[in-house]
Protein backbone atom coordinates (compact mmCIF):
# COMPACT_ATOMS: atom_id res chain seq x y z
CA UNK A 1 0.00 0.00 0.00
CA UNK A 2 1.29 3.73 -0.60
CA UNK A 3 1.14 5.24 2.76
CA UNK A 4 2.23 9.15 2.30
CA UNK A 5 5.04 10.50 5.20
CA UNK A 6 3.43 11.65 8.50
CA UNK A 7 4.88 14.91 8.85
CA UNK A 8 5.49 17.62 6.40
CA UNK A 9 8.60 20.00 6.75
CA UNK A 10 6.55 22.32 8.75
CA UNK A 11 6.02 19.57 11.44
CA UNK A 12 9.15 18.39 11.49
CA UNK A 13 10.74 22.21 12.60
CA UNK A 14 8.16 22.63 15.47
CA UNK A 15 8.60 19.12 17.00
CA UNK A 16 12.52 20.08 16.57
CA UNK A 17 11.60 23.82 18.22
CA UNK A 18 9.52 22.68 20.79
CA UNK A 19 11.77 19.80 22.13
CA UNK A 20 14.59 22.48 22.60
CA UNK A 21 12.10 24.66 24.16
CA UNK A 22 12.68 27.52 21.72
CA UNK A 23 9.88 30.41 21.60
CA UNK A 24 9.67 32.10 17.92
CA UNK A 25 11.48 34.91 19.11
CA UNK A 26 14.59 32.91 20.56
CA UNK A 27 14.48 30.64 17.60
CA UNK A 28 14.84 34.22 15.27
CA UNK A 29 17.25 35.56 17.23
CA UNK A 30 19.88 31.85 16.98
CA UNK A 31 19.41 32.23 12.99
CA UNK A 32 19.83 36.13 13.09
CA UNK A 33 16.58 36.91 11.13
CA UNK A 34 13.87 39.22 12.09
CA UNK A 35 10.43 37.14 13.48
CA UNK A 36 8.59 38.28 10.51
CA UNK A 37 11.29 36.33 8.46
CA UNK A 38 11.03 33.07 10.50
CA UNK A 39 7.50 31.64 9.36
CA UNK A 40 8.80 31.86 5.42
CA UNK A 41 11.51 30.19 6.73
CA UNK A 42 9.64 27.54 8.05
CA UNK A 43 8.13 26.27 4.78
CA UNK A 44 11.34 25.45 3.10
CA UNK A 45 10.10 25.76 0.21
CA UNK A 46 11.98 28.32 -2.27
CA UNK A 47 14.25 28.73 0.29
CA UNK A 48 18.14 29.74 -0.30
CA UNK A 49 19.83 26.08 1.34
CA UNK A 50 22.27 28.31 3.55
CA UNK A 51 19.00 30.02 5.26
CA UNK A 52 17.99 26.12 5.24
CA UNK A 53 21.29 25.25 7.07
CA UNK A 54 21.10 28.00 9.77
CA UNK A 55 17.60 27.04 10.84
CA UNK A 56 18.68 23.16 10.79
CA UNK A 57 21.92 23.98 12.80
CA UNK A 58 19.80 26.14 15.03
CA UNK A 59 17.56 23.20 15.51
CA UNK A 60 20.38 20.42 15.27
CA UNK A 61 18.27 18.80 11.96
CA UNK A 62 19.88 17.98 8.98
CA UNK A 63 19.83 20.41 6.60
CA UNK A 64 20.40 18.51 3.24
CA UNK A 65 17.99 15.74 4.96
CA UNK A 66 15.16 18.53 5.40
CA UNK A 67 15.99 19.94 1.85
CA UNK A 68 15.26 16.48 0.09
CA UNK A 69 12.10 16.19 2.10
CA UNK A 70 10.97 19.66 1.52
CA UNK A 71 11.58 19.08 -2.48
CA UNK A 72 9.05 15.59 -2.02
CA UNK A 73 12.98 13.83 -2.94
CA UNK A 74 12.37 11.86 0.20
CA UNK A 75 10.35 8.32 -0.69
CA UNK A 76 11.00 5.44 1.43
CA UNK A 77 11.12 1.86 -0.19
CA UNK A 78 11.00 -1.12 1.77
CA UNK A 79 10.83 -5.56 0.52
CA UNK A 80 8.69 -7.04 2.72
CA UNK A 81 9.35 -10.14 4.76
CA UNK A 82 8.16 -12.80 2.15
CA UNK A 83 5.87 -14.14 4.77
CA UNK A 84 4.86 -13.43 8.54
CA UNK A 85 4.10 -9.74 8.45
CA UNK A 86 0.72 -8.00 7.98
CA UNK A 87 0.32 -3.88 8.07
CA UNK A 88 -2.87 -2.24 8.67
CA UNK A 89 -3.44 1.57 7.91
CA UNK A 90 -6.72 2.70 9.19
CA UNK A 91 -8.34 5.86 10.07
CA UNK A 92 -9.17 6.98 13.78
CA UNK A 93 -10.70 10.86 13.14
CA UNK A 94 -8.80 12.64 10.64
CA UNK A 95 -5.86 10.76 10.93
CA UNK A 96 -4.66 7.01 9.94
CA UNK A 97 -3.06 4.64 11.74
CA UNK A 98 -0.78 1.74 11.44
CA UNK A 99 -1.54 -1.31 13.29
CA UNK A 100 0.40 -4.60 12.67
CA UNK A 101 0.26 -8.60 12.71
CA UNK A 102 3.01 -10.64 13.00
CA UNK A 103 2.85 -14.78 12.88
CA UNK A 104 5.04 -17.62 12.79
CA UNK A 105 4.58 -19.52 9.43
CA UNK A 106 5.01 -23.01 10.53
CA UNK A 107 2.67 -22.52 14.29
CA UNK A 108 0.07 -20.17 12.95
CA UNK A 109 0.34 -18.38 16.50
CA UNK A 110 0.24 -15.18 15.55
CA UNK A 111 1.05 -11.54 17.67
CA UNK A 112 -0.52 -8.40 16.71
CA UNK A 113 0.88 -4.89 17.85
CA UNK A 114 -1.62 -1.91 18.60
CA UNK A 115 -5.15 -2.37 17.42
CA UNK A 116 -5.21 0.80 14.66
CA UNK A 117 -8.73 2.68 14.54
CA UNK A 118 -10.11 -0.72 13.43
CA UNK A 119 -9.41 -3.82 14.27
CA UNK A 120 -11.12 -5.33 10.80
CA UNK A 121 -8.35 -5.69 8.75
CA UNK A 122 -6.44 -7.62 11.57
CA UNK A 123 -9.68 -10.26 12.59
CA UNK A 124 -9.81 -10.18 8.41
CA UNK A 125 -6.09 -11.52 8.08
CA UNK A 126 -6.28 -13.98 10.89
CA UNK A 127 -9.10 -15.63 9.78
CA UNK A 128 -7.59 -15.55 6.29
CA UNK A 129 -4.60 -17.06 7.06
CA UNK A 130 -6.17 -19.10 10.05
CA UNK A 131 -3.69 -18.07 12.57
CA UNK A 132 -4.38 -17.98 16.60
CA UNK A 133 -3.88 -14.88 18.25
CA UNK A 134 -1.79 -15.52 21.31
CA UNK A 135 -0.36 -12.13 22.02
CA UNK A 136 -1.54 -8.59 21.76
CA UNK A 137 2.06 -5.91 22.19
CA UNK A 138 1.49 -2.18 22.51
CA UNK A 139 3.74 0.63 21.48
CA UNK A 140 1.85 2.73 23.75
CA UNK A 141 -1.74 3.58 25.07
CA UNK A 142 -2.68 6.87 22.97
CA UNK A 143 -6.21 6.29 21.60
CA UNK A 144 -5.87 6.38 18.12
CA UNK A 145 -3.24 3.16 18.34
CA UNK A 146 -5.88 0.78 22.04
CA UNK A 147 -9.17 2.36 20.29
CA UNK A 148 -10.05 -1.01 19.23
CA UNK A 149 -8.55 -3.32 21.23
CA UNK A 150 -11.41 -4.92 23.39
CA UNK A 151 -13.07 -5.77 19.97
CA UNK A 152 -9.38 -7.34 18.57
CA UNK A 153 -9.24 -9.62 21.93
CA UNK A 154 -12.97 -10.38 21.86
CA UNK A 155 -12.87 -11.13 18.45
CA UNK A 156 -9.75 -13.11 18.38
CA UNK A 157 -8.36 -13.45 21.77
CA UNK A 158 -5.23 -12.82 23.09
CA UNK A 159 -3.36 -11.52 26.00
CA UNK A 160 -2.30 -7.91 26.24
CA UNK A 161 1.84 -7.08 27.34
CA UNK A 162 2.62 -3.22 27.93
CA UNK A 163 5.54 -1.21 29.48
CA UNK A 164 5.55 -0.74 33.22
CA UNK A 165 5.70 2.50 32.84
CA UNK A 166 2.95 3.91 29.85
CA UNK A 167 0.56 6.11 31.58
CA UNK A 168 -2.60 4.88 31.00
CA UNK A 169 -2.44 1.24 32.06
CA UNK A 170 -5.15 -0.58 30.78
CA UNK A 171 -7.14 -3.54 33.13
CA UNK A 172 -5.64 -7.21 32.47
CA UNK A 173 -2.98 -6.04 30.42
CA UNK A 174 0.31 -8.01 31.81
CA UNK A 175 3.14 -5.07 32.18
CA UNK A 176 6.72 -5.90 31.27
CA UNK A 177 10.22 -4.25 31.98
CA UNK A 178 11.77 -2.96 28.87
CA UNK A 179 14.67 -5.85 27.92
CA UNK A 180 13.21 -8.49 28.38
CA UNK A 181 11.98 -11.15 25.15
CA UNK A 182 8.84 -12.68 24.61
CA UNK A 183 8.62 -15.95 22.29
CA UNK A 184 6.12 -16.94 19.60
CA UNK A 185 7.08 -20.26 17.53
CA UNK A 186 10.02 -19.39 16.27
CA UNK A 187 9.93 -16.01 16.24
CA UNK A 188 11.47 -13.81 19.08
CA UNK A 189 10.41 -10.38 20.32
CA UNK A 190 12.98 -8.41 21.92
CA UNK A 191 11.28 -5.13 23.91
CA UNK A 192 12.89 -1.86 23.91
CA UNK A 193 12.60 1.25 26.09
CA UNK A 194 11.94 4.06 23.10
CA UNK A 195 9.73 6.27 25.57
CA UNK A 196 9.36 10.04 25.56
CA UNK A 197 6.37 10.59 23.36
CA UNK A 198 4.80 8.43 26.14
CA UNK A 199 5.46 7.37 29.20
CA UNK A 200 6.11 3.59 28.09
CA UNK A 201 6.61 3.57 24.48
CA UNK A 202 8.38 0.63 23.94
CA UNK A 203 9.80 -0.97 20.18
CA UNK A 204 9.56 -4.36 19.39
CA UNK A 205 12.32 -6.12 17.39
CA UNK A 206 11.02 -8.87 15.70
CA UNK A 207 13.43 -11.63 15.04
CA UNK A 208 12.87 -14.64 13.06
CA UNK A 209 11.35 -13.55 9.94
CA UNK A 210 13.24 -13.20 6.70
CA UNK A 211 13.85 -9.31 7.11
CA UNK A 212 14.71 -8.24 10.57
CA UNK A 213 11.46 -6.09 11.76
CA UNK A 214 11.50 -3.63 14.42
CA UNK A 215 7.43 -1.93 15.50
CA UNK A 216 8.16 1.28 16.90
CA UNK A 217 5.18 2.52 17.42
CA UNK A 218 5.20 6.80 17.60
CA UNK A 219 9.07 7.04 18.48
CA UNK A 220 10.19 7.53 15.08
CA UNK A 221 8.77 7.66 11.52
CA UNK A 222 9.49 7.95 8.04
CA UNK A 223 11.89 11.22 7.54
CA UNK A 224 10.66 12.43 11.07
CA UNK A 225 9.63 11.41 14.73
CA UNK A 226 6.94 11.43 16.85
CA UNK A 227 6.67 14.59 19.19
CA UNK A 228 8.76 13.83 22.72
CA UNK A 229 7.05 15.62 25.34
CA UNK A 230 9.46 15.17 28.25
CA UNK A 231 13.34 15.21 28.09
CA UNK A 232 13.72 16.16 23.86
CA UNK A 233 17.75 15.21 23.96
CA UNK A 234 17.61 11.77 26.30
CA UNK A 235 13.98 11.00 23.84
CA UNK A 236 16.04 10.91 20.46
CA UNK A 237 19.25 9.21 22.40
CA UNK A 238 16.46 6.11 22.66
CA UNK A 239 15.71 6.42 19.47
CA UNK A 240 19.20 6.20 18.24
CA UNK A 241 20.24 3.47 21.03
CA UNK A 242 16.88 1.30 20.62
CA UNK A 243 16.39 2.02 16.99
CA UNK A 244 18.97 2.95 14.89
CA UNK A 245 21.51 0.25 15.77
CA UNK A 246 19.55 -2.41 14.41
CA UNK A 247 20.80 -4.04 11.30
CA UNK A 248 20.83 -1.38 8.52
CA UNK A 249 18.35 -3.69 6.22
CA UNK A 250 15.73 -4.00 9.75
CA UNK A 251 12.45 -2.72 8.70
CA UNK A 252 10.74 0.40 10.81
CA UNK A 253 6.97 -0.44 11.15
CA UNK A 254 6.28 2.96 12.74
CA UNK A 255 2.76 3.82 14.10
CA UNK A 256 2.03 6.29 11.65
CA UNK A 257 2.81 6.56 7.83
CA UNK A 258 4.60 4.75 5.87
CA UNK A 259 7.23 1.79 6.47
CA UNK A 260 10.91 2.56 6.22
CA UNK A 261 14.59 0.55 7.28
CA UNK A 262 17.48 1.52 9.51
CA UNK A 263 19.40 2.32 6.60
CA UNK A 264 16.98 5.06 5.04
CA UNK A 265 16.15 6.89 7.84
CA UNK A 266 20.39 7.18 9.04
CA UNK A 267 20.78 8.89 5.49
CA UNK A 268 17.30 10.74 5.48
CA UNK A 269 16.21 11.66 8.62
CA UNK A 270 16.97 15.36 9.63
CA UNK A 271 16.60 14.62 13.33
CA UNK A 272 20.00 12.50 13.36
CA UNK A 273 21.94 14.13 10.84
CA UNK A 274 25.23 12.59 12.92
CA UNK A 275 24.07 8.94 10.62
CA UNK A 276 24.40 10.98 7.27
CA UNK A 277 27.50 12.32 7.97
CA UNK A 278 29.04 9.07 8.75
CA UNK A 279 27.38 7.15 6.36
CA UNK A 280 26.69 9.27 3.65
CA UNK A 281 30.11 11.73 4.70
CA UNK A 282 28.10 14.94 4.92
CA UNK A 283 25.07 16.45 6.74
Amino acid sequence: MSIPLEDTVTDIIGKAQRGLGLSDTELADKIGIEIGELEALKGVHGIAFDEVERMAKALGLGPKSLVALADGKYKPSVTLPKTGFFQANTTYGDMTVNAYLVWDPETRLAAAFDSGGDATPLLEEIKKRNLTLQDVYLTHTHVDHVVELDRLCEKAGGSIGIHVNEAEPLEGAATFKPGVTFSLGKLHFETRDTSGHSAGGTTYHVHGLDVPLAIVGDALFAGSAGGIRSDYKAGLKRIRDNILTAQDNTIIAPGHGPLTTVIQEKTSNPFFPEFRQSVAGDI
